[in-house]
């Protein structure tokens, strides 16, 4: 199958990039907003016309951050319009404190919510006003992209709020004295809005690294609109100057909900601030290429600087791809702190305190992040004579690389490239059992900047077969007379979604993963069956299947007088058809591409005999997805066959006609029932079967 379709990004990302390479007038700065007085019309509405249904909507969002004060402000009003609206009365806002200290490339940063108040307007005018206090509750740690951080949320409820009520609430988020971080607008919510407002109040602190220095931004916006810039210079010698950046927009949609979208703060309306003294992307990432890379390689030290742990871990006799394989698992048996079980608040401080400085300190401590484990495994094979280079990527579960930002806050994850034999090959050690020569899928298809000899450049990561990834489900069961069914289950996981399980064990006991287990296989196969797991093996060995057995008893067929009705596709009974929308104008994008092969084997009893089974079928989608089904007949006994292969992830609107007919027909041909008769019942023979005489 064709693999080669990064090139439908394009549908993704249309980016105009702004550069702010003048200082315009003088502009007075807006004072923060207060409460708002609503109008009859907002207190008498019942429904938004571009939102039919919709349980509420934002009158107003208002964002403020000014750099002076180190604070960033936000304002809200809600309507409230149906009674699944009166959830929004529980606000829930989330900040994160990022600890990965221990990394080389780690930060510190921590924001945290102050001056909240709020208030509820009935419909009627009546206004309650917020008098409760909110209270912090710890969340799961967590990561975003593969930076760990251990979230908190401050959580409050709205008093006494109806179908009609006006909910308003505003807080700041303080940013420590020493922080001065561009802002990125994400104009579009999970609610329609009315009206709103952004606003960056862009201390010259920036300004400071030269004259050249200006502040510039990239946007994806509905035409005809803009950001206003305005500038107020400094007093010499006593004060910093600021710009202004501005932008208000009327009636904004909200973000899109579609099956199989791609990560939606690449498509949705929004302004990506830097600050530069650039004049061209490609001076840009020629330069900050340079400095991210010179960071990297102070940790990796000259080429022999792991010379003699190389010698420790290999022999003269090994080939190139030997060595890398032993030091790829050499790696994996370090403490790989992006995955490790949460510690206590002493181990955190003890871990600060032993902050690796080099890919030494790593080795020796036998412990880091996931940049770390990257780093390490460059310079043993440079230490071993191969030629080894870093590459820093955005992980596309949450976005998609865009050159046209000029920011390398997007880059948040590092591979390896090694050359082996002439021929470049990619790693991926920085993520917990991810096999040797294979990458996360977030990681494939990525792109970002890497090291080449001589330099650096902008790069983007392979996309692997779709054969990488599979799913193997085989199913022996037998059917008793009353439609009961007991039998075992096997299925084997490899690629991504073996590498999703492996990583899930890594911060959940034994008896956890057991549960999510039984709870994954029984959302899948029929209603009313009971799974229990017998044995799961693989799960720490990388390079194999992750390989899991099951028990399962429970009712299967529907009965009546003179049949018995079988799902003919076991672990399909409960799907629908994917795209169940007529027209569609977002790209479609699948995390990864798969192949799922499906086999069942239905033992029923003596006496009874298959009326009717599925046809084989076959059929293609674009030459890049395939889907194929048998059933085999023997004695008292049906094998149902199925695969599915799947070998892209991008397929643009324009061929959404296609794609909906493939999976529709799938759908429908995975539905379709296994009929047996009971003795004494005439009828035709059993059509759609072919006969194996043999079992």
């Amino acid at each position: 199958m064709k693999m080669h379709r990064w090139e439908l990004a394009c549908f993704v990302l249309s980016i105009a990039v702004l550069f702010a390479t003048t200082r315009p007038a003088i502009a007075q700065n807006a004072s923060a907003p207060q409460w708002t007085q609503p109008t009859d019309e907002e207190l008498k509405m019942t429904a938004q016309p571009e939102v039919p249904g919709a349980s509420a909507v934002y009158l107003n969002w208002d964002e403020q951050t000014d750099d002076l004060l180190h604070m960033k402000s936000i304002y809200v009003r809600v309507k409230v319009l149906s009674e699944a609206g009166r959830g929004r009365a529980d606000v829930r806002l989330n900040y994160e404190s990022y600890f990965s200290n221990e990394g080389m490339m780690g930060e510190d940063f921590t924001q945290s919510v102050t001056d909240l108040a709020g208030r509820t307007i009935h419909s009627d005018g009546t206004i309650i006003p917020f008098t409760g206090k909110p209270f912090k509750r710890k969340l799961e740690m967590g990561k975003e992209g593969d930076t760990p951080y251990e979230a908190e949320e401050t959580v409050f409820t709205l008093p006494d709020v109806q179908v009609g009520s006006i909910l308003e609430y505003r807080f700041k988020y303080r940013i420590p004295d020493e922080w001065y971080m561009p802002p990125r607008w994400f104009i579009q919510k999970d609610l329609f809005v009315r009206s709103a407002h952004f606003s960056w109040k862009a201390s010259d602190i920036f300004m400071d690294y030269g004259d050249a220095v200006t502040l510039a931004y990239s946007a994806v916006l509905p035409k005809g609109v803009t950001v206003k810039s305005s500038a107020t210079p400094g007093t010499t010698g006593t004060a910093h100057g600021f710009h202004r950046f501005e932008l208000s927009m009327q009636n904004v949609p909200p973000t899109p909900h579609e099956p199989y979208m791609p990560p939606m703060q690449s498509l949705t309306y929004r302004v990506s601030f830097y600050e530069s003294q650039y004049t061209s992307q490609e001076q840009f990432w020629k330069e900050n290429s340079k400095l991210i890379m010179h960071d990297v390689e102070g940790a990796i030290g000259p080429p022999d600087a792991m010379a003699e742990v190389v010698k420790g871990l290999t022999t003269a006799e090994d080939s190139s791809t030997v060595k890398l394989q032993k030091f790829y698992a050499a790696i994996m048996q370090l403490d790989n702190s992006d995955y490790s079980r949460q510690h206590t608040e002493q181990e955190d401080k003890a871990h600060h305190l032993r902050k690796a400085k080099t890919v030494h300190d790593i080795w020796n401590r036998k412990a880091g992040n996931g940049a770390d484990m990257a780093a390490l495994f460059v310079a043993l094979a440079r230490a071993a004579g191969m030629r080894a280079y870093m590459m820093a990527v955005t992980s596309r579960d949450h976005d998609l690389f865009s050159a046209a930002w000029l920011s390398t806050r997007q880059l948040d994850d590092w591979i390896a490239i090694v050359v082996v034999d002439g021929k470049e090959q990619y790693f991926d050690p920085g993520q917990r059992y991810c096999p040797f020569g294979q990458l996360a899928w977030k990681h494939t298809g990525a792109g970002g900047v890497r090291e080449v000899d001589g330099g650096t450049a902008l790069g983007t990561s392979p996309e692997p077969p779709y054969t990488q990834s599979q799913l193997q489900r085989v199913g022996d069961l037998t059917v008793d007379a009353e439609g009961n069914a007991q039998g075992q289950l096997n299925i084997k996981w490899m690629g991504a979604p073996a590498l999703e399980w492996r990583q899930r064990a890594l911060v959940r006991d034994d008896a956890a993963i057991r549960h999510q287990l039984k709870v994954w296989v029984e959302e899948h196969i029929p209603e009313g069956l009971k799974a229990t797991v017998i044995s799961i093996d693989n799960l720490q060995d990388y390079e194999k299947p992750l390989a899991v057995s099951y028990s399962v008893r429970g009712p299967l067929a529907t009965m009546t007088e003179k049949r018995m009705t079988l799902p003919s596709q076991f672990y399909e009974a409960r799907s629908s058809a994917l795209f169940p929308e007529a027209t569609r104008d977002i790209t479609i994008y699948f995390d990864y591409g798969e192949r799922v092969i499906d086999a069942v084997r239905y033992k029923y009893p003596a006496g009874m005999t298959l009326e009717s089974a599925p046809k084989s079928d076959e059929f293609m989608l674009l030459k890049l997805a395939a889907y194929h089904s048998t059933s085999n007949l023997q004695t008292n006994a049906v094998t149902m066959r199925r695969t599915y292969d799947l070998g892209t992830v991008f397929f643009a609107p324009a061929e959404y006609k296609e794609v909906r007919e493939f999976y529709n027909k799938m759908a429908a041909d995975d539905q379709e029932p296994l009929v047996l008769m009971k003795a004494g019942t005439a009828t035709t023979p059993a059509s759609g079967a072919t006969s194996d005489k043999s079992n």
